[in-house]
This record gives structure tokens, C-alpha cells and sequence, in this order.
């Protein structure tokens, strides 16, 4: 059996003389691989008719981590901290969640992704974690800190697909975030919950893989129950096929 195709988002930068780039982490392709994916890059920048026709030829989907989704999609709270808003990624990503909920799918949202798959579906954000929850602990260990740092470790929802991949109720996570979850949609369940309470992961009822994480496993493939949420996307999606 072909191996399944899973599309990644990718980020938008723009130089100072309007030249744009496509980017994208290797960690995210790297990981795919590991698992037995195929990783195809997707650019967010397609036409209504070849974004449908796009989603309609891949076999799962990994949103990834990057810059905020803008506050006045899900009515939140204006900061300074508040970075790197790009319209475009917004509406593709938004659009590909809804897709593949409605038709079953499976998807994997990671930091900005599983905030994406929290709006898209109906949720908000902290827009700033220390502004709105001055009480929290530390999330945003960036820049110049290592990316695979452990931060802290997450408690899961027993008996849910998350700890059903991580072998158990408790993970240790890096954490690369400054927003957060916070109304979560009655159709997601939270599954994780970092020291503070703030939730750190969702899945989707009545879906064969709909799971966002808060932290970056790609950075943690060594950890096998991190690599193992990858495995499970991958595996998801070939018996999508």
C-alpha cells in the first residue's frame, strides 16, 4: 500500500524588497517521515477551487506552528505582544480544519495549530497569556533558548486518543507559545492540562484523528511518546486511504 500523504502548512515571510518565502521547520517533514509519511508542502496562497482540490487529494494534514491568528476572528483581546498576523494562512487554515471535520479527515494542529482547530471550530484564545493569566506559568521559552528545553509536563485525560499514543497520563513537553486555549467549542474535548490548568491539548468527538497539542513534539521525536503522536496521524491517515 502507498504510503499516505500528509499536507503541511507552511509559513509566509517577506522581505524588504517584497520577496515572499515560503518556509517550513524540517522537524515537522523529518517527523512525517519517521512515522511513514509522505510530507507535501502547502502553500496558503491557493484559489477557493485548487484549495478544495488540494484537500480532496491528501490523505491527512499537520498545521503547524508559526505567527498569531488574528484577534478579530474570534473576538479577542488587542496586545502588543500579538505577532507575524498573516490573512491568508488565517483563512487556509481555518478552512482545511473545517474540512476535514466535517469529512472525516485526520488532521494534527501543533502550537499555532491546535489554536487554529480551536477557533475554526468555534473556541478563543488568550491572546497573552501573562496579560490575561497573570497567574500561569511560564509558556514562551523563546528565543534564544533551546527548542527541545523541557518546560513541564502535561497531565492527559485518561483513556483518550492522546494518551492512548503517549502510553499514559503524563508527558514532558517543550512550550513555545505566548497565546493559549480558552473557550473551548463543545465539540472538541480538552485532554491535557499543563501544571497551571491551562488546557495544552483537544481532540475532536466522533473523528478518526482530530488532535491538537500546544507544544511541539517535532522537537521531541526522541521521546517516543511525542513521536508516537505523529505515528498516529500517519497511521490514521493510511487507513483514511
Amino acid at each position: 500500500m502507498p504510503s499516505p500523504i500528509i499536507g503541511i502548512t507552511s509559513s509566509r515571510t517577506i522581505a524588504k524588497d517584497q520577496t515572499v518565502t515560503i518556509s517550513l521547520s524540517e522537524k515537522y517533514t523529518e517527523a512525517v517521515q519517521r512515522a511513514g509519511g509522505v510530507p507535501i508542502v502547502m502553500p496558503a496562497t491557493l484559489d477557493d477551487f485548487s484549495l478544495r482540490d488540494l484537500f480532496e487529494r491528501l490523505d491527512g494534514f499537520l498545521l503547524t506552528g508559526g505567527g498569531d491568528i488574528d484577534p478579530a476572528i474570534f473576538n479577542g483581546m488587542p496586545h502588543p505582544n500579538v505577532y507575524g498576523i498573516d490573512h491568508a494562512r488565517d483563512f487556509f487554515e481555518i478552512e482545511l480544519v473545517r474540512f476535514a471535520a466535517k469529512n472525516n479527515i485526520p488532521f494534527l494542529g501543533i502550537c499555532r495549530g491546535a489554536q487554529v482547530i480551536n477557533v475554526a471550530l468555534g473556541g478563543t484564545l488568550y491572546t497573552d497569556i501573562g496579560a490575561q493569566l497573570p497567574d500561569a506559568g511560564r509558556h514562551d521559552y523563546y528565543p534564544n533558548i533551546p527548542r527541545n528545553k523541557i518546560a513541564h509536563v502535561v497531565r492527559i485525560r485518561k483513556d483518550s486518543l492522546l494518551s492512548n499514543l503517549a502510553g499514559g497520563v503524563k508527558l514532558p513537553v517543550n512550550s513555545l507559545h505566548h497565546q493559549g486555549l480558552d473557550a473551548i467549542p463543545p465539540i472538541l474535548t480538552p485532554v491535557a492540562h499543563a501544571t497551571d490548568d491551562l488546557v495544552e491539548a483537544v481532540e475532536l468527538s466522533d473523528h478518526p484523528f482530530g488532535l491538537g497539542v500546544q507544544w511541539h513534539p517535532e522537537w521531541l521525536v526522541e521521546s517516543p511518546g511525542n513521536q508516537a503522536i505523529f505515528s498516529g496521524l500517519v497511521e490514521a491517515a493510511r487507513n483514511h486511504k
